[in-house]
């Protein structure tokens, strides 16, 4: 049984990825125990994050729905489902029918993924015409090598730049970039169909300063973002998705992920507190 009434509104999930190192059972026992709206599965080289079968049994046994499905992309995930990007995303969106969910997150094309990056955006429409799942791309961030700038991303690492329908917001990112999240939200207005919910300082934090803090622990407009949404009648999942990863226990784990579902749930409300930080 959950621990939190689950509210109407906007859904809140969890992102199985805020429990590493444990994993993504363990993130289905814990949101749900929470009272999280459902899980974002982020597929990498967890074997249960890869079979839609067993996330069906977990989704059925916690009585959780999975709300969307995180493609593979990362560097660390470059074998996971073999090496050709578009296999990934056509497993991603049949992983997303079979188990119920909406999206499949992901990123934009490496640059040195030449044929994906010529082909990104016509093929991404074309696979969007085949089914009822949203393909939504992340905002990414250049990185710091040898004191110089490199984007490792291509045709751009911000998706306000490329002609894809939905996009996936991500605060810890927006930091990482040093963008403007309100302005990049106000930008894309409509295609906005997805939000992680993290936050960060912008500080350089070694080659990638990807921080995924808990909300409110960083310098990211995350109240601000939250109400905005709330006001607008914004109609995506807001994904809870932080490191844990240096928590002590897995109470304090827990506290982190409960902590980051109360502010979600207190700016979300319409009667949620103030639209700027205090």
């Amino acid at each position: 049984m959950s621990s939190a009434a689950r509210a109407p509104g906007t859904p809140v999930a969890l992102s199985t990825s805020s429990v590493y190192p444990e994993h993504t059972p363990d993130a289905f026992e814990i949101a749900a125990r929470l009272g999280y709206d459902g899980v974002e599965v982020m597929v990498y080289t967890d074997p249960v994050s890869q079979d839609a079968d067993v996330l069906c049994r977990l989704r059925d046994y916690h009585q959780l729905p999975i709300l969307a499905v995180h493609a593979p992309s990362l560097l660390l995930t470059q074998r996971v489902w073999g090496r050709e990007p578009w296999e990934k995303l056509r497993r991603a969106k049949d992983v997303a029918e079979r188990v119920g969910a909406r999206v499949v997150v992901l990123h934009p094309p490496f640059r040195w993924q030449a044929e994906y990056v010529r082909g990104f955006e016509k093929g991404l429409a074309a696979m969007a015409e085949e089914t009822d799942v949203i393909f939504a791309v992340e905002n990414m961030y250049p990185l710091r090598a040898g004191g110089s700038l490199v984007v490792p991303y291509a045709p751009n690492w911000d998706p306000t730049a490329l002609e894809v329908p939905h996009v996936t917001l991500d605060l810890s990112h927006t930091a990482a970039s040093g963008s403007d999240a309100l302005a990049m939200a106000a930008e894309l207005d409509g295609r906005l169909a997805h939000v992680h919910l993290a936050d960060g300082t912008g500080a350089p934090a070694g080659p990638i300063p990807d921080e995924h803090l808990v909300p409110g622990h960083g310098g990211q407009p995350c109240a601000e973002l939250l109400t905005l949404l709330s006001a607008t009648g914004y109609r995506g999942v807001v994904v809870v998705e932080v490191k844990t990863n240096r928590a002590a226990t897995r109470a304090d784990r827990t506290a982190d992920l409960a902590e980051s579902l109360a502010f979600a749930r207190k700016y979300l409300s319409p009667a949620g507190g103030p639209s700027t930080r205090g």
